[in-house]
């Protein structure tokens, strides 16, 4: 098994439901397992880029910084880049490009990283402010998000498709952020509209779960929630 050939998830977003913000592994540790991906930081801080291994935090204000090896995540998914498929792309939204992807591949049953470097002629993201204690739902936590939204930006889109036999364990469907050359704007993709770029996707034989089996908060959680598909879509979608 190649390493370019493994989806890694450092946890699941059924634990994010209920408010398992707490970091459980570093930046360092998640990076020997991919040099690219997407995530949240400790206490649900912010979005999470991962671009040429080097994680980026997004803030609720905001914000962009490299983040330090030593700080943690809750919740991430990284590869090794190594594209399967690449091509250019001028003028389309995303739902036009989403809906390509499927006509011209059969990977509904997959996981694959969906990537775009270009130039974006709009940009809708959100982030997250660092959430205090008692952590709130996530669905709460998501209704307090800043949304932020730039024009004639040029940067790179990165993110994963998940089959819905997974929602849960992921968010079913495309799970994508954003994050521009300068380092200054970013964050969870609500919307855009491509100008030209470079459409990359990489699909994945194995998905590797690693679960924060030695945090107690996890291990003495109920995840059993019969609302847990609505939660997600609310938060995530």
């Amino acid at each position: 098994m190649a390493k370019e050939d493994v989806l890694y998830q450092h946890g699941t977003l059924a634990l994010l439901v209920p408010g398992l913000y707490d970091g459980t592994m570093s930046v360092a540790d998640l990076l020997t397992h991919g040099d690219t991906g997407i995530g949240t930081a400790d206490g649900l801080d912010g979005e999470m880029v991962i671009l040429e291994g080097k994680a980026y935090q997004i803030s609720g204000a905001g914000t962009v910084r490299e983040m330090a090896p030593d700080e943690l995540t809750p919740f991430a998914n990284v590869h090794f880049d190594d594209p399967t498929n690449d091509y250019d792309r001028e003028n389309m939204t995303s739902e036009a490009l989403e809906q390509e992807i499927f006509k011209a591949h059969t990977f509904a049953n997959q996981f694959f990283a969906f990537k775009i470097h270009g130039t974006f002629g709009h940009v809708q993201t959100r982030a997250i402010d660092k959430q205090k204690k008692p952590y709130p739902p996530l669905a709460e936590a998501a209704k307090s998000q800043h949304v932020f939204e730039k024009d004639n930006v040029t940067g790179t889109l990165i993110g994963y498709y998940s089959p819905d036999l997974y929602q849960g364990t992921t968010s079913a469907g495309f799970h994508v952020h954003f994050l521009d050359d300068d380092r200054t704007f970013g964050g969870h993709i609500l919307a855009y509209n491509l100008t030209s770029g470079k459409v990359s996707l990489q699909t994945f034989s194995d998905f590797n779960l690693h679960l924060p089996v030695h945090d107690s908060h996890f291990v003495q959680a109920d995840l059993n929630d019969p609302e847990l598909d609505s939660q997600i879509k609310a938060a995530e979608h």
